[in-house]
């Protein structure tokens, strides 16, 4: 779980890091209606399905605050920092809640002795308060920080407690943290600019490094690199900004030209520039890959199989041959029924076929059948749009939904997409 690498050959490697949160736009995302609306599939932002399909969880290898220990003598989490194999767990549980309190907690019994772990303690309160809508109170705690690069933030300031250590103890998260909060706060371009000089910072840790031949910090820094350009991604995808989106998935694609998920989002950028054709031959592309076997490991057969069949039915609803596309989601949801991107579309596309009771149902099926998957603003703000279509009491209906969603939903799920 930890990197292998020696302080000794480079001590601050390992630079200490919480997991963040986000899904960068996909492909062929569930579509968010409105009341009487419906949108193409083409023209949605990113699905998030709690709490799996989070960065925050995907990039729980990266869970972690350095202490003075070598990287090979840490067996756990709370070798790291106090008690963060706890904070870890009720994060992907999206018990936010349960984090701030425990954060008060260790603050008022002084359990956090190292100035690393004031940092990660207040990565998961920055990101807490994020995921719980407290954008502002996150955006303050992030501004009593004051100069992320600052000598108070070094290992070698503090060689009592680090002995042999350099480098910056602040987390990477806490410093993409620092770029995505201006964006809650309705600061889009202020966060974008912030994402472009974390970028900048990056690259320059990236030729660092490679000048000192560190290999296993280089491709921790590139790693970190593409997460940031996917960010980035993500926001100039969700405002259609597809030229300069274009321009970031093709130097992605340069550096993993085996990523069927970014090649086929680059089919679904082609088809909103209308490039039928290119998007098709796109897809192809993808479908080969499958075909041939290769892959950069992203995803496993299923989920590959899926991806193609998903690229085929987005061909079809473009099309509007809604029978072909639900054809194909239906062969999706078969080799995996928490295929909640197919679930979502495939009710879609039975809207747009004027079948509202089984819509209505594949997505109610799900609920039931997946619910830690399938509960996302995005499937539910579709799913209340169907009742304000199919019922005359809508309002009792999504009351109902409202009340199982308080029940079984982690803390930071937003209920009033129910619009109840």
């Amino acid at each position: 779980m930890f990197t292998e690498s020696s302080p000794a050959m480079d001590p601050d490697l390992p630079e200490s890091e919480t997991r963040p949160e986000f899904n960068p736009a996909s492909t062929d995302s569930p579509v968010t209606t409105n009341s009487g609306t419906v949108q193409t599939a083409m023209d949605s932002d990113s699905i998030e399905a709690r709490p799996e399909a989070t960065t925050f969880e995907l990039a729980s290898s990266q869970a972690t605050s350095v202490a003075d220990l070598p990287p090979e003598r840490f067996n756990s989490l709370d070798e790291l920092t106090h008690d963060l194999g706890s904070l870890h767990e009720l994060s992907t549980l999206g018990s936010w809640q349960a984090i701030l309190e425990k954060i008060s907690q260790a603050r008022a019994l002084f359990l956090l002795t190292k100035p690393h772990e004031h940092l990660t303690y207040l990565t998961y309160q920055v990101m807490a308060l994020a995921k719980l809508r407290r954008s502002d109170e996150a955006a303050h705690e992030l501004n009593s920080l004051h100069d992320f690069d600052g000598t108070h933030y070094r290992y070698e300031s503090f060689p009592e407690i680090y002995p042999n250590r350099r480098g910056s103890m602040v987390p990477f998260s806490l410093r993409w943290l620092y770029a995505l909060i201006p964006t809650k706060l309705g600061n889009r371009q202020e966060g974008l600019d912030r994402l472009y000089v974390l970028l900048d910072f990056v690259r320059d840790r990236i030729r660092e490094k490679e000048s000192q031949s560190l290999d296993g910090s280089v491709e921790l820094w590139k790693k970190r690199e593409t997460f940031v350009m996917n960010c980035l991604l993500g926001f100039h995808l969700g405002h259609k900004e597809f030229g300069v989106s274009l321009d970031l998935m093709k130097e992605l694609i340069t550096r993993d030209p085996l990523d069927p998920v970014l090649i086929s989002k680059l089919g679904s950028v082609q088809m909103q520039f209308g490039d039928i054709e290119g998007a098709k031959t796109t897809f192809d592309r993808v479908e080969k890959m499958l075909n041939e076997g290769k892959s950069n490991g992203l995803l496993n057969e299923i989920q590959f199989k899926n991806l193609v069949g998903r690229n085929k039915a987005l061909v079809h609803v473009v099309a509007k041959d809604y029978v072909s596309a639900v054809r194909e989601y239906d062969k999706c949801i078969e080799r995996d029924n928490s295929d909640i991107i197919a679930v979502n579309n495939k009710a879609l596309c039975l809207m747009y076929l004027r079948d509202l009771s089984d819509a209505i149902k594949v997505m109610e099926s799900a609920l039931e059948r997946v619910p830690t998957a399938a509960l996302n603003e995005s499937l539910v703000v579709n799913l209340c749009s169907m009742y304000e279509l199919a019922y005359v009491n809508h309002t009792d209906v999504k009351r109902t939904l409202n009340n199982w969603i308080a029940r079984v939903a982690p803390d930071d799920f937003d209920s009033s997409c129910t619009r109840v």
